[in-house]
């Protein structure tokens, strides 16, 4: 059952009942007596089946009129992936609303950048969310509102603010006619172990999740002054409009936290959609691993390596950068040359009080479109890579957000000289989180397979048996280097 969003009613029907944790998020419960809706591991007695109907989101839910459980918080259940069970343009409609393309509220121009009619984009939302864009815009947002009201002493109107109401009136009619209850009675009302934090936030995730691998990931490839790993967490500065500040992300079971420091707190929603993807949070776990199973290599190493996920990154651009200065060095060396830059050409950021480490911001395009970067250390080949990268992004001809395809994405960017189908391939799997990008001339893949067929590998050899582990490619090629086999990224 690879999509649960076309698995029948017994299959959830079975789930509900169970209380089964795997399905949480996956799909969420209308009870047509109470006219709410519900995570299925409420612990409230389970109705009658007569009387439930499924939805596969929780804006689909709201759309057929339900209002969210108070008990169980729908808006606490680990996030859905923007491409389950959808098509490629809802993948993409999905990811542009979650960093905020909705925020005005105007479908068309979200259409225009899809390359489709509103009227189309309505159609594909419907069949496969079960909702339109902006009812999905407007429940993400209502549950971000509501995590805020749990979980943070923030004042009511920071959180207007920060979940993209556009007046308090509104925030307080919505929560209202939504839950029966003001902003306020919600908060009067909670209860749990986040009491005191003002600018922190959970992000739920799905077990398993090997957070220690993922942050020596993270920690291998940090960045000096930019970045650090240290006392179980991952921090590092970041820009978001004019603002600079610093995050600081840690693993408490169960959940990502999330502190931002130094950032306007009407940024925040746009923060967290970022560290969610950058920690791969909304991973089906569970789907990936059923796929990859069925290949006897994939298998030995799937278990050794539990709740593998993809990193992410905060920044496209970074990443791309990150890319070049790693060709044909080693990732310690890579990581050398990326603090020099920042130290270099980064703007500065006032010192955080969790670290006196973090003191700058990566390097813009702007900074970098002419910089003399040979006097680093950088061979000349790849500083002018670097350039041409800068003018292609200021120019417009390269840009990092879901509105593109995964196969435009890499035209645009190798046709940057120095940049090759491994690099956009490497991009695409962790700037733009498409979970099927591979890298098939990887070295490092297609040598992990030299003990297993008895040769050496050619790229379209490991392409052809690497149709069986779709949509899940990206995944195959970081569970490969993470084993004994392979090496890379």
């Amino acid at each position: 059952m690879s999509n649960l969003a076309e698995a029948p009613n017994d299959v959830y029907e079975r789930a509900r009942l169970s209380r089964d944790a795997r399905f949480d998020g996956r799909f969420f419960v209308g009870v047509r007596t109470t006219g709410i809706y519900c995570r299925p591991i409420c612990p409230a007695n389970p109705p009658r089946s007569d009387n439930v109907t499924f939805f596969p989101t929780a804006a689909a839910a709201s759309e057929a009129g339900y209002r969210p459980c108070l008990r169980c918080r729908p808006e606490c259940a680990p996030g859905s992936p923007a491409w389950g069970g959808t098509s490629t343009t809802v993948q993409r409609g999905l990811r542009l609303i979650a960093e905020g393309a909705l925020d005005d509220g105007n479908i068309e121009t979200l259409a225009n950048r899809l390359g489709v009619t509103s009227r189309h984009l309505r159609r594909l939302f419907t069949r496969h969310v079960g909702a339109s864009p902006l009812t999905v815009a407007h429940t993400q947002r209502l549950h971000f509102a509501k995590r805020l009201i749990d979980q943070t002493d923030l004042p009511m109107k920071t959180i207007c603010a920060a979940a993209g109401f556009g007046s308090v009136r509104r925030f307080n009619d919505t929560f209202q006619k939504t839950y029966g209850k003001s902003p306020r009675q919600l908060r009067k009302g909670r209860d749990g172990p986040m009491r005191g934090r003002s600018r922190g936030l959970l992000l739920p995730y799905r077990e398993p999740f090997d957070w220690v691998r993922l942050l020596a990931f993270f920690a291998a490839r940090a960045t000096p002054g930019v970045e650090r790993v240290a006392d179980n967490r991952y921090q590092r500065t970041v820009q978001v409009g004019g603002a600079r500040g610093v995050i600081d992300v840690t693993d408490v079971g169960g959940s990502l936290s999330l502190e931002v420091r130094g950032i306007p707190t009407d940024s925040l929603f746009l923060v967290a959609q970022r560290v969610r993807g950058m920690f791969d949070v909304d991973a089906p776990i569970d789907d990936i691993t059923r796929t990859l199973r069925r290949d006897e290599p994939l298998r030995d190493w799937l278990d050794s390596h539990p709740g593998l996920r993809v990193p992410g990154a905060w920044d496209g651009w970074e990443l791309t950068v990150r890319a070049i200065l790693g060709q044909q060095v080693s990732v310690k060396a890579a990581t050398t040359f990326a603090g020099r830059l920042a130290d270099r050409y980064g703007d500065a950021v006032k010192p955080d009080p969790g670290t006196d480490t973090l003191q700058r911001l990566f390097p813009s395009p702007a900074r970098l479109k002419r910089a003399r970067l040979e006097t680093i250390g950088i061979v000349r080949s790849r500083a002018q890579s670097i350039r041409d990268l800068a003018r292609a992004v200021l120019a417009g001809n390269i840009g990092f957000d879901a509105s593109q395809s995964v196969d435009d994405f890499c035209r645009s960017l190798t046709a940057v000289r120095g940049i090759g189908d491994w690099t956009a391939e490497y991009v695409a799997m962790r700037a733009l989180k498409n979970p099927d990008a591979f890298p098939a001339a990887d070295l490092g893949l297609l040598r992990a397979f030299d003990h297993v067929d008895g040769r050496r590998l050619r790229p379209r050899d490991l392409e052809a048996r690497a149709l069986a582990w779709r949509p899940w490619r990206a995944y195959a090629a970081l569970l490969i280097w993470s084993s004994d086999h392979g090496a890379g990224g």
